[in-house]
């Protein structure tokens, strides 16, 4: 069975070497790049599954290069940063990040998140078949085929990375429900809150833009303030 292919953008040769280490002992098959440039020209001659990017990189930095890969492919992509404020998770979130991770960090604490980052990837992506019995959801003007990961908004298609796919489908399988971030992070995440943070705020907020909530008066994602999220049946 061929090997996952990841790739590592960092600048810093000794982390960049650290977490290869710890890849390739787990059976991943590991490309490095010192710079944004060096990381496309793998990402056009490799098939790559995910992407672990340093954020600060000279010439074209993470976040940067983090948008343009946005543009074409929705493969994992985990920032690796020494900033941790939440300013800097939110920015590094906006550019379409599924994690953020900062620096020093646990090896197999990363680890940990590139499995689970490739799990919901890969289930989500299993390539073409029958569709099975119940993989379509239809909430309002929304419809989810879980099987090939496609989301139409009123018949328009629209493209989700891995984790907001996965919050929009926890909110369409449960109409009416309201989720707290913290229940959202949880659940999707498969991880516990140990502290607040922005993470859902940040991607709920890349999902209604790219749904065009924000040009559309009967919203589908409603907010119930001091409360969480819903979708309404």
């Amino acid at each position: 069975m061929a090997q996952t292919k990841i790739l590592v953008v960092d600048d810093e040769r000794e982390i960049a070497d650290l977490v290869e280490i710890y890849l390739v002992s787990d059976g991943y098959e590991v490309f490095k790049a010192g710079s944004a440039q060096e990381g496309f020209a793998i990402l056009d001659k490799e098939d790559i599954k995910l992407v672990l990017l340093d954020i600060m990189m000279p010439g074209i930095d993470g976040m940067e290069m983090c948008r343009r890969i946005r543009r074409t492919n929705n493969i994992p992509i985990i920032m690796l940063s020494a900033k941790s404020s939440d300013l800097d998770k939110i920015l590094g979130l906006s550019t379409g990040a599924d994690d953020y991770v900062t620096k020093p960090f646990n090896p197999l604490e990363l680890t940990a998140r590139v499995k689970s980052q490739l799990r919901r990837f890969q289930e989500l992506n299993p390539g073409a078949g029958q569709e099975a019995p119940g993989s379509r959801l239809c909430v309002r003007g929304l419809e989810i085929n879980k099987d090939n990961h496609q989301v139409t908004v009123y018949g328009e298609e629209v493209k989700l990375t891995p984790i907001e796919f996965d919050i929009l489908y926890l909110l369409a399988s449960n109409p009416g429900r309201v989720f707290s971030t913290d229940e959202i992070f949880e659940k999707v995440w498969n991880e516990k809150v140990y502290e607040a943070n922005n993470t859902v705020m940040v991607h709920i907020r890349r999902l209604r833009s790219k749904m065009k909530e924000d040009t559309r008066q009967d919203k589908i994602i409603t907010t119930v303030w001091g409360v969480g999220y819903k979708i309404e049946k």
